[in-house]
């Protein structure tokens, strides 16, 4: 497989695996990784400087969150749309379009005189957010092949892994030491690196089909692929319906002070890194087993606190556990609908990301209602049910 220009791998291709990847194969993958910390960094910074940004716009914080918003209706798009808009750009130019893209965005963010200029800004960022996921897997197959992609997306979600736990307190600690405006500028420096590394190490990635409406269609009737959609609302919208209020959880039912609230929420982020690193080992193996191991951990670790997080040892060990589990799922997630769709990876990609979106929002309204209407125990019950659910679809057969 040259390294210069890679076309996209048909069904009959995709049992071919490499014998062994290349130097330029991994260090695009590297480059990848590096586009993921910059993707996510950016999109998670708004989360450590709601106040200074506030303050500084002179509006009020309830509305400085609406660029959160603004981020994911944005990404729910780019994703379902993407395809339609490149047709036959090459991939490469592609991937570093959005991480440009990235670089104006945080440009725009950290000069923004006014919200509107931060809101346009954020939408920027939520564009780049939802192009690149649902290009991402196509591109990895395309470098390591389809029955390596686990190991592959395993090196790309280490930059996840690693912003997820760095974005909130780094935003914190840089608004507190220069004010919020630089945060937006570390997020264009490590935007820029991403931009610079993919344009030195990743090879010509000529276009594949476009995609087309008929296209969505004939795969929302694969079964594979609805099974697909159906974990990743349940893996993700039992995740947020119950991680937004794990904090509460911690301080009322199991007591804990806000100093050890911050150390079992490293925990959680640490073993979040740990479940990427194991499920790309794994998922490559058994995709079955992958889905079902996510799955109960997450049904059993939420359902696990409802009966013994009073007590703050077995607490603090379920959410690590929980951690791990949410960790390993969108490598799974990713993985699964690729295999489900070999022959059509941006089409699954775009259909993945735009169903994880609006798990999300969905997750996270449900958990409020169920919170306001009943208590933080009967949400971490609709958690562990949903992760429950996610593990039975990993039993379902496909001729």
């Amino acid at each position: 497989m040259p390294d210069d220009s890679i076309a996209l791998p048909r069904a009959a291709q995709a049992a071919a695996t490499p014998a062994g990847w290349s130097a330029r194969t991994y260090l695009s993958l590297v480059s990848l990784s590096i586009a993921t910390f910059a993707l996510v960094f950016s999109e998670f910074l708004p989360a450590g400087l709601l106040t200074p940004m506030a303050a500084g716009l002179g509006i009020s914080e309830g509305l400085a969150g609406q660029t959160v918003t603004a981020t994911g209706v944005a990404g729910t798009f780019s994703a379902l749309l993407i395809g339609f808009v490149i047709r036959r750009l090459d991939r490469k130019r592609v991937m570093v379009s959005l991480c440009a893209l990235v670089v104006i965005s945080n440009v725009g963010a950290a000069l923004a005189p006014d919200f509107v200029t931060l809101l346009v800004a954020r939408v920027a960022v939520g564009v780049a957010v939802g192009g690149f996921w649902t290009l991402v897997a196509a591109v990895v197959a395309r470098l390591v092949s389809i029955d390596a992609i686990g190991k592959g997306m395993a090196i790309i979600f280490v930059g996840v892994s690693a912003a997820t736990i760095a974005a909130p307190p780094l935003a914190a600690l840089i608004a507190e030491l220069l004010g919020w405006r630089a945060a937006f500028g570390v997020g264009a420096v490590a935007g820029t690196l991403a931009l610079l590394v993919e344009i030195a190490t990743l090879p010509r990635l000529p276009a594949s089909d476009p995609v087309r409406l008929a296209l969505l269609a004939e795969m929302l009737r694969r079964p594979m692929v609805q099974v697909g959609l159906i974990a990743v609302v349940a893996v993700a919208g039992g995740h947020f319906a119950g991680f937004t209020y794990i904090r509460p959880v911690l301080e009322t039912f199991t007591r804990l002070p806000p100093s050890t609230v911050a150390e079992v929420l490293l925990a959680f982020g640490a073993a979040n890194f740990v479940g990427n690193l194991v499920s790309g080992a794994v998922v490559d193996r058994s995709l079955r087993l992958a889905l079902g191991g996510v799955g109960v951990l997450l049904g059993a670790s939420a359902l696990g606190l409802v009966a013994y997080g009073a007590q703050t040892l077995p607490a603090a060990v379920l959410v690590t556990v929980w951690g791990f589990a949410f960790g390993a799922a969108p490598l799974v997630l990713q993985t699964w609908m690729a295999r489900a769709a070999p022959d059509h990876l941006e089409a699954a990609g775009g259909l993945l990301v735009a169903t994880f979106q609006i798990a999300i929002t969905l997750g996270a309204a449900v958990g409020g209602a169920i919170v306001d209407g009943y208590g933080v125990a009967d949400v971490l019950i609709f958690t562990g049910a949903t992760g429950l659910v996610a593990a039975c679809l990993s039993a379902v057969r496909f001729r």
